[in-house]
């Protein structure tokens, strides 16, 4: 059984750039310097208006999706996800801003929706992955950067545990979508929680909701992911075990040194 193929990049270095940086452009670029002038705000120089950030927001996953693409002749699934997370924001965020300078009603759950919709898309494709060749889970945590992957499926085969292995992965598959889950369900409910009162027919509403979008970006860390990470640090913790019950190696065995 060979072990996946290596790569350089960090997952998480990948999900930075490839959607929370963009999501990040898009809080703090899309407010429009007329109105703010307007409205006697401050406009800084990054204040450039909601279309415009949305071309900055999507050129990074695209000109990074392009970049792993010549490099690895593979399409990259972080920039597919990022360039969805951008479009999905900036065009709702055009679709809820009226030209009268108000913002529709429905603006806090359309966008509690948005902000679920990516974790839920991203727990369901973790478990439907598990069935492919390539699951999710050796991207995100079991992956050759973090464990001994030949070492240990050397062992497995070594000890004819091919069932018993395939099950603890399967376990901890359906263990680390469940932490999207959450998040999708955290999401729906910090967007609600940070639109209550919100006045979509304020003379400032869309300087609002602008400060809401960002709010929203920014407890988002803290709100959704800590309980993620928590669950990862559980499913690690559950697949160790499992690994060494099923191969006899010690966890400074089954884990590559730092």
């Amino acid at each position: 059984m060979a072990a996946p193929k290596r790569t350089d990049e960090h997952p998480l270095a990948n999900i930075l750039i490839n959607v929370l940086v963009p999501v990040m452009i898009l809080s703090l670029f899309s407010k429009d310097p007329e109105l703010q002038a307007l409205l006697g705000k401050a406009v800084r120089p990054w204040h450039i208006g909601p279309v415009k950030a949305i071309i900055i927001a999507l050129a990074l996953p695209l000109g990074y999706g392009l970049w792993f693409f010549a490099k690895t002749r593979k399409p990259n699934f972080f920039s597919g996800l990022g360039l969805l997370s951008v479009v999905l924001t900036g065009g709702l965020t055009l679709y809820l801003w009226n030209k009268d300078g108000s913002v529709k009603p429905n603006a806090g759950q359309l966008f509690g929706i948005k902000e679920a919709l990516i974790p839920l898309v991203l727990g369901v494709g973790i478990l439907f992955s598990q069935r492919t060749a390539t699951p999710l889970i050796r991207v995100f945590l079991y992956n050759d950067s973090i464990f001994d992957i030949r070492r240990i499926e050397e062992r497995v085969a070594e000890l004819a545990v091919q069932s018993g292995y395939e099950k603890l992965l399967a376990a901890a598959t359906r263990l680390f979508a469940a932490s999207f889950f959450v998040s999708a369900a955290m999401n729906v409910f910090l967007a609600r929680w940070f639109f209550r009162g919100f006045d979509p027919r304020a003379a400032d509403a869309l300087e609002v909701y602008n400060s809401i979008i960002a709010k929203i970006t920014g407890w988002g860390f803290a709100v959704i992911g800590v309980p993620v990470l928590i669950f990862l640090f559980f499913t690690l913790m559950r697949l160790l075990g499992g690994l060494r019950r099923l191969t006899g190696l010690s966890d400074q065995e089954l884990m590559l040194p730092r």
